[in-house]
């Protein structure tokens, strides 16, 4: 590589179009490189290194909360190449050079899904950018195409001939149907997505058909009725745009993280949680979820209001805790509220207090654990006003809960309860505008410290 940027050059073009693919991915700092060094290199600690030049005597330091994996030291090295060539143009003005920094992008992006379609690939991207610009009989329309590497078109007629034509807006949807291209571009045909066989998949729930169809030979894209862009591979979502911004999807290492470094965590359950806030996510319901440690389940109740309560045990370790803090307070002479709370039991509590909304949810619930529920269910629930909370064992201990949240609380209310909720365990916040963040407790300073953020 051979990039004419001088240091601050390159400083300013890694935040402006690298880093924001890897969503909170900085630059921490930098090191002595040597000419034997890769320009793109994995550092300790999950950390990239990244130089323009291979002579540079120094490497830029990035890291993000998640480490960084063997595809996105790929990805970028992808992308060096196809910015390098965006260097050489020196006259552009800025405006122009941004925007091809921008397709450089996406041309990085289609050479990592697959070196033999990624032309193909790149067309594909640009054409649904342009109908995510229109609308037909005044509604924004939903696409699913996929190239099949493993087929050959003799149809003679390529997807540019017809795909911005107005009869194409209501031929597939990227969930139940698809149009079929090959590596070349060429019209193979359509297909409907209804009869697939159990294939693991994770991506929205919208997507699943789809993504059983995008197998290590088909590299799929849809384009959502909100503008979102998804590309699909090997059984998985890959790579989103969302509100103009690529990110890249590393499943595996998100539901390793919501373990927090904990050894009594079951795979199953991080996983339900990772798939629910990846659905809510791409709903754009927003929501707030946690996943408790073994040791913090009594604790966490000091947040939670009882009558939001769904579990008998959970309800009677919150007991236990309102017990100390009446006899902190009152040295047990409130006699009407001990005989109204402590020697109610929970069936009691919920008839006596008219809790309806436990009770409907119990009822919905009806003994299931978080992870045993339908994934259509799991995401309306999170989906509602309030925090989520499920026990280290998959329990669900509330849904829906107003948290009380502690002094000094910094953001909005569904923030606030976020960082509350994560000195207790992982805790996730979904935003409205599909942004998923994750937080855990400092140990050192006991604040809530961010371990990933995507979307």
């Amino acid at each position: 590589m051979l990039f004419r940027s001088t240091k601050e050059q390159f400083i300013n073009l890694t935040k402006n179009v690298i880093l924001p693919l890897f969503t909170g991915a900085q630059i921490v700092g930098e090191e002595i490189s040597s000419g034997r060094d890769s320009e793109v290199a994995q550092g300790a600690n999950g950390a990239m290194l990244l130089k323009p030049n291979k002579q540079d005597e120094y490497r830029l330091i990035i890291k993000r909360n998640q480490p960084f994996k063997n595809k996105d030291i790929s990805l970028v090295k992808f992308i060096m190449t196809e910015l390098m060539l965006v260097d050489e143009y020196e006259a552009f003005d800025g405006t122009y050079k941004k925007n091809l920094q921008s397709l450089a992008i996406e041309k990085a992006i289609c050479k990592s899904l697959s070196e033999e379609s990624s032309d193909v690939l790149l067309e594909l991207v640009e054409e649904l950018t342009k109908w995510a610009e229109r609308t037909y009989e005044g509604r924004n329309l939903t696409f699913g195409i996929v190239v099949n590497e493993q087929v050959e078109s003799r149809s003679g007629l390529h997807f540019t001939d017809f795909i911005a034509n107005d009869f194409m807006a209501l031929l597939s949807d990227g969930k139940l149907s698809t149009l079929e291209l090959d590596k070349n571009g060429n019209f193979v045909g359509y297909s409907i997505l209804e009869r697939l066989r159990a294939i693991p998949t994770i991506c929205p729930q919208s997507n699943i058909n789809f993504a059983k169809f995008c197998n290590e030979n088909k590299i799929g894209v849809t384009l959502y009725e909100n503008g979102d862009m998804l590309l699909f591979k090997n059984y998985a979502l890959q790579f989103a745009r969302r509100r103009g911004i690529w990110n890249s999807y590393d499943h595996e290492a998100m539901i390793d993280l919501l373990s927090n470094k904990a050894n009594h965590t079951m795979k199953e359950i991080r996983k339900s949680i990772y798939i629910t806030a990846l659905d809510v996510s791409f709903t754009r319901d927003g929501g707030c979820i946690v996943y408790l440690n073994k040791d913090e389940q009594g604790l966490v109740m000091n947040h939670i209001d009882m009558d939001d309560i769904l579990s008998e045990k959970h309800y009677n370790l919150k007991k236990e805790l309102e017990l100390v803090e009446q006899e902190k307070l009152y040295n047990l002479f409130n006699k009407n509220y001990i005989d109204t709370v402590f020697n109610l039991t929970y069936s009691q509590y919920l008839d006596e207090n008219n809790c309806l909304k436990a009770k409907t949810l119990r009822k919905i619930i009806n003994g299931r654990k978080f992870h045993e529920l339908n994934r259509k269910l799991r995401q309306e629930l999170v989906g509602m006003d309030g925090a989520t909370v499920v026990d280290y064992d998959g329990t669900i201990v509330a849904i829906g809960a107003i948290i009380k949240i502690e002094a000094g609380s910094t953001g909005g209310g569904r923030l606030a309860a976020t960082k509350t909720l994560s000195r207790y365990g992982v805790s996730i916040k979904i935003s409205t505008d599909g942004v998923m963040q994750g937080f855990v407790n400092d140990k050192r300073t006991n604040t809530p410290k961010p371990i990933f953020s995507i979307g």
